[in-house]
């Protein structure tokens, strides 16, 4: 009997703990709905993560990554744009796990609930789709790394170019490059769309991909987005289609290549292009 009693707590003892693996082995006759009560994580976010879709059929001994969490309190100015930059995660999965609606402003001193977006396992073999690998972000700030290699997201004259702030003096956060309307927009590198939609004013129809590390770039004056939040994108796919929105006075594209959120001059991470001109301070 004293054996039989170790022999449980020891399996006990071994079984992980639902409120903090990230992936989780399913057992038999289990349902994503009890998974994700045990675990305090949304269904939905669990879905999501692992490309399930309705009914959620599982099966016993299929591995599920467990999208973990971590708080965070809305700022006095901020956006949902740029949290969504600043934390290299989708807006729209933010507000998912916040439970609110993507289009609401946020308020200063709002509670957010910042998914933890993790690669998923290996699936067995079924015939629910697999999840696509997701760039990691954890409670801790994220890893820093060298500039990935950047590609022109469309070819034209660079109208204005990179005026870094200093003072009150009058600053440019990227550069415009000139190009028809209409005319592709394309992935600068291999990244994930973080946020699809209307940014700021001055910004307009706007796409922003979180690379790696803390690398992101961002696409706006956008006449239309042929991306959504969370799509994994290669090197020169197209995102979007080249407008005059924001604060646009003719088509263009305006081009962000960030840091730690820290704006740099795109033209020093480019390689030399034929169409693009010298850039003009203003």
């Amino acid at each position: 009997m004293l054996l039989l009693a170790a022999g449980a707590l020891l399996l006990a003892a071994a079984e992980p703990d639902p409120k903090s693996e990230s992936v989780h082995v399913v057992k038999d006759g289990e349902t994503l709905g009890g998974i994700a009560n045990r675990a305090e994580v949304p269904r939905v976010l669990i879905a999501e993560a692992n490309g399930l879709k309705e009914p959620y059929a599982l099966r016993t001994g299929q591995k599920l990554v467990i999208p973990r969490r971590r708080s965070y309190t809305v700022k006095e100015g901020e956006t949902g744009f740029g949290i969504a930059l600043d934390q290299g995660v989708p807006w729209s999965a933010i507000a998912a796990a916040s439970g609110i609606d993507p289009k609401d402003p946020v308020k200063p001193g709002q509670k957010l609930v910042i998914p933890t977006v993790t690669k998923a396992a290996a699936p067995v073999p079924a015939a629910s789709p697999a999840p696509s690998p997701s760039p990691s972000a954890t409670a801790a700030p994220l890893k820093d790394t060298a500039a990935p290699k950047f590609v022109w997201p469309v070819d034209g004259k660079v109208r204005r170019g990179f005026v870094a702030k200093v003072g009150d003096k009058p600053w440019h956060d990227g550069i415009d490059i000139l190009a028809a309307k209409g005319a592709a927009i394309r992935a600068s590198a291999p990244g994930k769309v973080i946020f699809a939609g209307k940014g700021p004013e001055e910004y307009g129809l706007t796409v922003i991909l979180y690379h790696t590390g803390r690398w992101t770039t961002t696409y706006s004056y956008l006449d239309q987005i042929t991306v959504k939040d969370g799509e994994q994108v290669g090197a020169g796919e197209r995102i979007g289609l080249n407008g005059q929105t924001g604060l646009a006075t003719e088509p263009q594209l305006h081009f962000e290549v960030r840091r730690n959120r820290e704006p740099l001059d795109p033209a020093k991470f480019l390689p030399k292009a034929k169409s693009a001109a010298k850039p003009k301070a203003n």
